[in-house]
């Protein structure tokens, strides 16, 4: 073998009996060029093994879609918001995910902690943030919402409202699901709403 193709070897095998990196010990070979022995790494673009996954909300039909790519990798049978307090429609991404949230009325500002009883089940998975208030009848009272609320994902303990449109604009999953999905999200992924 010749000088050139032993140098290397030589150099990596000394660096871990010495404990000097290959660099230093590069550096302090006589009549070595640094570069010439580890040359810059060409750049490379990684694509990922999978594509990112989409959730695509049919109001109408009271459907939401986890898609990863072109392929539907999961279906759940939602509830969405009544009329008055529809489920807002468009392009949105998910902005914030909570593990047994803490549920406030949006009027009231009466809070329920996590449990049993508590409206957004055992997940919550934010996706739409409005900050011009609301108000209307949600088939028991008027309500007038002062400031920001937040539409998203949630659990409920009332599974016979899951497939209808009675919330105020949020989506009811079974609690099961709800824990499914979260598993599947992360903070960024898009959410499209259709009419």
């Amino acid at each position: 073998m010749n000088r050139q193709a032993t140098l290397p070897l030589a150099l990596a095998l000394f660096s871990c009996l010495s404990g000097w990196s290959v660099a230093t010990a590069l550096a302090a070979a006589p009549g070595t060029d640094p570069s010439a022995t580890h040359p810059e790494p060409a750049a490379t673009t990684v694509e990922p093994a999978f594509p990112p996954l989409q959730l695509v909300l049919d109001r109408r039909r009271r459907l939401l879609k986890v898609m990863e790519g072109d392929r539907e990798r999961r279906r759940f049978r939602v509830g969405v918001g009544m009329p008055g307090w529809e489920t807002p429609v468009g392009s949105f991404s998910v902005i914030e995910k909570t593990a047994y949230p803490i549920w406030e009325h949006p009027a009231k500002g009466v809070r329920i902690p996590p449990g049993p009883t508590n409206p957004l089940g055992s997940r919550w998975i934010g996706f739409h943030r409005d900050c011009k208030g609301r108000r209307g009848f949600n088939g028991q009272e008027h309500l007038e919402v002062k400031g920001c609320v937040t539409s998203g994902f949630h659990g409920t303990p009332n599974r016979d409202s899951v497939g209808g449109a009675v919330s105020h604009g949020c989506v009811r999953l079974f609690d099961e699901d709800v824990k499914e999905l979260f598993d599947m999200v992360q903070v960024g992924t898009p959410v499209t709403v259709l009419p």
